[in-house]
């Protein structure tokens, strides 16, 4: 499908559009390969969580960390590391290239996990992955300018689509990666592993990936331009709304990371098939994406993500109602967690759209503030909630409960009361 041309006015601050021959995977790249490359890159953030969950007991141990709370400090770190970068690598690409910041970035990841995978301390360990993190946040930018600068439009969709369905893999058996990798060695070795995979995709990309940022789209940083972008993202009502709303679910889930393996631990005593268990969760995940590329274009993205915010809370409900009556068993947890896990895709994989929706030429400088926001504000959720356990799952349940109406409340916000409708043009709402 060809682009439509529109010329750009001297003052609009747009480039050219992409000429339409000059559409699709990089020279010398096949489209499985492209698929699979952007599906590795944004694996490196998903392992540098997921693979962690089984090593904080042994972790724990050898660092002498006797308050099981603490250790969650192994993935809150790492995901605050993630957010404070996201402002960062959106303008710093657009200036020097996606290539050149992406391998850089990489490469600082495989050289922070290997410094993990060496500290001595607990607080060295914490220090390394919140480097890790910081460098990780190239990842969630970068990927989504590479497509962008090769793909536009339904084709763009397709494109993203596909590699998140490769990527959605890793959740799903990090946890058994880890636990594999531990049964063979130890905690230091997830670290190595980690390492090794981001060494490997930083080559790839240098041997196989040229850059796709055209020459002529170059634009230079611009703390003005920075500026309009926190300014825009933060004083329109739906890119505001829909990015709390996304921040508050993202935290609910967060904070079931953060204490996953203690839950398993000390509610459920079922260690062993934690990683069985924690991949048919993940899996709720592949049921809302691939759910959500059949439906979104038929009913919308207002309708899909109002429809899973009202299930998500009446799923947390029924949970919180189990928990309360004292009936909770670990399949009633995974059979609920699942459902809230398909919600919660279906529902966050359409408010980032949403969010973006009137940002217009100032888009990429405000998914950058869009991101920061999110991650940053979710991560200190997950942090507060994963803190709060207290080897029961109420806390969990109670907090997916709480943040999923306080959700809903931030996109009546942001619509004005107004759900459910199927174009946004019907709503006549301005900002």
């Amino acid at each position: 499908m060809a682009l439509q041309h529109i010329e750009p006015t001297p003052n609009s601050g747009l480039p050219p559009p992409i000429p339409s021959d000059q559409l699709g995977p990089p020279p010398g790249v096949g489209l499985k390969e492209f698929i699979v490359m952007i599906a590795a890159i944004m694996a490196i953030n998903a392992l540098g969580i997921d693979i962690m969950l089984p090593a904080l007991p042994a972790l724990g141990h050898d660092l002498h960390i006797p308050n099981e709370n603490d250790r969650q400090w192994i993935i809150s770190a790492y995901m605050i590391g993630f957010g404070v970068t996201q402002l960062i690598y959106g303008p710093l690409s657009d200036w020097y290239g996606r290539k050149p910041i992406l391998i850089i970035t990489v490469a600082l990841y495989a050289l922070m996990a290997l410094a993990a995978a060496a500290a001595p301390d607990f607080a060295s360990v914490v220090a390394a992955r919140v480097l890790m993190g910081m460098f990780a946040g190239s990842t969630r930018i970068l990927t989504v300018s590479i497509v962008r600068d090769r793909f536009s439009g339904r084709h763009m969709a397709r494109v993203v689509s596909l590699a998140f369905m490769v990527f959605l893999a890793v959740p799903i058996i990090a946890p058994a990666l880890g636990k594999l990798i531990l049964v063979l060695s130890s905690w230091h070795a997830i670290f190595v592993f980690l390492a090794l995979f981001a060494t490997c995709t930083a080559t790839w990309i240098g041997l196989r990936m040229p850059e796709t940022l055209h020459p002529e789209y170059r634009r230079p940083i611009r703390f003005g331009v920075i500026m309009r972008g926190f300014r825009a993202a933060l004083t329109d009502r739906g890119s505001l709304g829909y990015t709390l709303a996304m921040s508050l679910m993202f935290g609910a889930l967060l904070g079931f990371l953060n204490s996953s393996q203690q839950l398993f631990d000390h509610v459920f005593h079922d260690l062993e098939h934690f990683p069985l268990i924690f991949a048919l969760i993940a899996f709720g995940m592949v049921i809302a994406a691939a759910t959500n590329s059949r439906i979104v274009g038929r009913f919308g993205p207002r309708r899909v993500s109002h429809t899973a915010v009202f299930a998500f809370i009446a799923i947390t409900t029924t949970h919180l109602g189990v928990v309360l009556a004292g009936w909770e068993t670990m399949w009633s947890f995974t059979a609920l967690q699942s459902a809230t896990m398909i919600c919660f895709g279906l529902a966050s994989s359409n408010f980032g759209a949403l969010a973006m929706e009137r940002m217009g030429e100032l888009a990429g400088t405000a998914a950058s503030v869009q991101g920061f926001i999110s991650t940053l504000l979710a991560a200190v959720i997950g942090l507060i909630v994963g803190q709060l356990f207290d080897g029961t799952v109420l806390p969990i349940v109670g907090g997916y409960f709480l943040l999923g109406w306080g959700a809903l409340a931030a996109v009546l916000w942001a619509e004005r009361g107004k759900l459910f409708l199927a174009h946004h043009e019907d709503q006549l709402i301005h900002a």
